[in-house]
């Protein structure tokens, strides 16, 4: 594993001297790209860094930095500041002699977040040491020696997985469920005249389309019974919506597509330029062997990390959606457990079933559909 410790030191846990300067929190998107959370590293450091000319509070800590947790221990009692198990760990930043740890918090309850549109709360740590880049690297290192032990553990040699080796079964792993392919041809793609009352909501709902996906846009996850949408007999549950009146919805946020649907609350007439979608798709991912790492991750059996052009991109998978089925047997009802063994031992092709996980929810009646 590349990095500037010994594995087997990490195991047990290596200790770096630091500076602590404070923390802050911010609410994020469950998985926003590289460059954003960049951005919220920097964010954090100008919230907590002292304004030039100013002298910065810090307190001397030793940060633990192991496979199984990160702790920020005072340098002179040994008290634990801080606690976090590496799983919480979203995002790592050295910027200049500034370290920056991103965790995740524990999520309240959905219905307290019911009104927050899916955000979580990020706790980010900002620590000054001469060797930012070193901690940095050390805490991406124990990510890796962790996952080579996952591997051990399942009986996996990762020496018998070469960089070439996983590279030729990329080779092998054609581009599954193409979205360029499937946006491209024009019997899928129409616009959509609604006409409505003035005042009248179009009477649909939208979800994100979900991470990895080439076309980022918005998709129809319900129709209201009886609305506008509804009555004209063209809009299914799965469509994406690529502009609204000629103004395009690729690339938007969610919480701007919804703004913008809602000033058409008072025009008689909408054109929607959408793509016909099904509401569940299905990526065929090959794996020559259970020892090449599929490439994502699963909590309870939604999609929430994704390793860029891995195979599992490559066949179809995307960030924030519900695994339906896999290989034909349906795992709806379950256990995380379950989920993560069937896809352990799932070798040759694998086919899997899913659907945006917000659609999931507001088909089973986990959540109440907010109509636009």
């Amino acid at each position: 594993v590349p990095g500037p410790c010994d594995p087997e030191d990490l195991l047990d846990g290596v200790i770096f001297g630091a500076k602590y300067l404070g923390s802050t929190q911010l609410a994020s998107e469950r998985n926003p790209p590289t460059s954003v959370r960049m951005a919220q590293a920097q964010e954090a450091v100008d919230r907590i860094k002292a304004p030039e000319g100013e002298s910065q509070p810090m307190t001397e800590v030793d940060l633990f930095v192991s496979t199984q947790r990160i702790k920020v221990l005072t340098a002179d009692t040994q008290e634990a500041m801080m606690d976090h198990s590496l799983q919480t760990i979203s995002y790592i930043a050295d910027i200049g002699s500034l370290v920056v740890l991103m965790a995740r918090r524990k999520l309240p309850r959905r219905s307290e977040v019911a009104e927050e549109k899916r955000l979580y709360k990020m706790i980010c740590h900002v620590f000054h040491s001469p060797d930012a880049q070193v901690i940095a690297q050390a805490i991406g290192q124990a990510f890796g020696v962790a996952y080579q032990r996952f591997l051990e553990a399942n009986s996996i040699d990762p020496s018998q997985l070469s960089p070439r080796q996983y590279s030729r079964a990329l080779q092998d792993q054609e581009q599954h469920n193409t979205e360029l392919t499937h946006f491209s041809r024009q019997e899928n793609c129409k616009d959509v005249c609604i006409r409505k009352q003035k005042g009248e909501i179009l009477g649909i709902a939208i979800v994100e389309s979900g991470w990895g996906s080439i076309l980022p846009t918005v998709v129809i996850a319900n129709l209201m019974h009886g609305g506008p949408a509804e009555r004209s007999g063209e809009l299914s549950i799965g469509d994406r919506l690529m502009s609204v009146n000629g103004t395009s919805l690729v690339g938007l946020p969610l919480g701007t597509c919804q703004s913008i649907i809602r000033e058409l609350k008072h025009q008689t007439e909408v054109t929607l330029n959408i793509v016909h979608c099904p509401p569940v798709t299905t990526a065929v991912i090959r794996r020559p062997d259970s020892k090449y790492q599929l490439g994502f991750c699963v909590e309870n059996g939604v999609i929430c990390s994704l390793m860029r052009g891995g195979i599992a991109e490559r066949g179809g998978i995307r960030v924030g959606h519900r695994i339906i089925e896999i290989n034909g047997q349906s795992v709806v009802a379950t256990p995380h457990e379950k989920i993560i063994q069937i896809l352990t031992e799932a070798v040759s092709e694998v086919h899997i079933k899913t659907m945006p996980a917000s659609t999931y929810r507001l088909l089973t009646g986990q959540e109440q559909p907010l109509f636009l």
